[in-house]
């Protein structure tokens, strides 16, 4: 008797920076079927009959969304595209793997959000650091308090390009640190200031600076440019008891701990306190690396066979992209906080 499951008949829209890389995935994984890939670029559609060989390939998005030879739908296009084409697959009975952001406005996110919730599909976000092997073993270690109480966060994302022309570097770059943070402290931001400047393309910012602020007085800041010298990927979180760096350019020892913290000490004969700094060792963690994104689509294709909501499903990016709306007004006002809509 044949005990292995049905395949996962996958349709993947968009072959440019992306779709290969989940082409090339869906397509090793037992019991899943790459079905059709789509794109709007016939010479993109030959190197996928290429590079997967008898593969179906079309220039219309309907011919996978609306397919009844296909379970599961990847959209990896541009972020103005993504609204439509999530719609049209989730009304077609469609799961679907979306590329951050979900879409471009938080109505937009919420609708396609309550659209999957009505129909029963699972539609996840490819916030694909959630599946980093840093972040995870991050996320473990502050759960259990190794840290202490959470002071604040400082994220670097930097690199000279890729240049977007649909959304600026907040869209594009702080959306992976908007994540990280609201996965490492469970939490939502209330407000945030951000400034930045154009430089390339008029309105399409190219460096931004963003500040957070938690619930719990913590506070996050991310600098994100793709007019940068260095690609740089670094997260510090501060921490009452220890404090923790993590290098994502690192492979060989992405995250380290610091033993070290200040504490206050009060002078008995003034009646005033000093603070004490307290320097300890450096702890390097074993960290058992894997790739991010092959880790994220089998949670796409574990959660589509078994129900199970993954880890960036449509709520968080819902919570991502209203954080970067408020960041985009605050902005357009020069950095002056603005309230971050609810959940």
């Amino acid at each position: 008797m044949n005990s292995s499951p049905t395949p996962v008949r996958v349709g993947v829209i968009g072959f440019g920076q992306w779709g290969p890389n989940h082409v090339r995935n869906f397509s090793t994984m037992d019991g899943v079927e790459v079905v059709r890939v789509c794109d709007g670029s016939e010479a993109r559609l030959k190197a996928a009959q290429k590079f997967l060989r008898g593969v179906a390939v079309t220039t219309d998005a309907a011919q996978i969304t609306q397919a009844s030879d296909i379970d599961a739908v990847v959209v990896a296009t541009p972020t103005s595209t993504h609204y439509a084409l999530v719609k049209a697959a989730l009304e077609a009975g469609k799961d679907v793997l979306c590329e951050k952001p979900l879409a471009q406005t938080g109505a937009q996110c919420r609708e396609l959000a309550d659209l999957a919730a009505r129909h029963g599909r699972i539609l996840m976000v490819g916030h694909v650091f959630l599946y980093n092997s840093g972040v995870l073993h991050l996320k473990t270690d502050l759960d259990r308090g190794e840290l202490g109480r959470v002071y604040y966060m400082d994220a670097v994302r930097t690199n000279l390009g890729p240049v977007r022309k649909d959304v600026g570097a907040i869209y594009d770059l702080a959306s992976h640190d908007i994540s990280i943070f609201n996965f490492l402290l469970g939490a939502q931001p209330v407000e945030v200031s951000a400034t930045g400047q154009s430089v390339l393309l008029s309105g399409i910012e190219d460096v931004g600076f963003l500040t957070l602020y938690y619930p719990g007085n913590i506070v996050c800041h991310a600098h994100t440019s793709w007019l940068n010298p260095r690609k740089v990927r670094q997260l510090t979180i501060v921490g009452d008891q220890k404090m923790a760096l993590w290098d994502d350019m690192n492979n060989l020892e992405p995250i380290r701990y610091y033993d070290k913290g200040v504490t206050a000490d009060h002078y008995t004969s003034f009646g005033e306190f000093q603070m004490i700094l307290r320097d300890g060792q450096i702890t390097i963690p074993k960290v058992k690396m894997s790739e991010p994104l092959q880790r994220q689509d089998g949670e796409f294709i574990a959660s589509v066979r078994t129900r199970r909501t993954p880890i960036s499903d449509a709520r968080l990016g819902l919570a991502v992209v209203l954080v970067m709306e408020a960041a985009l007004e605050s902005l357009r006002n020069h950095g002056r906080a603005a309230k971050i809509a609810p959940l």
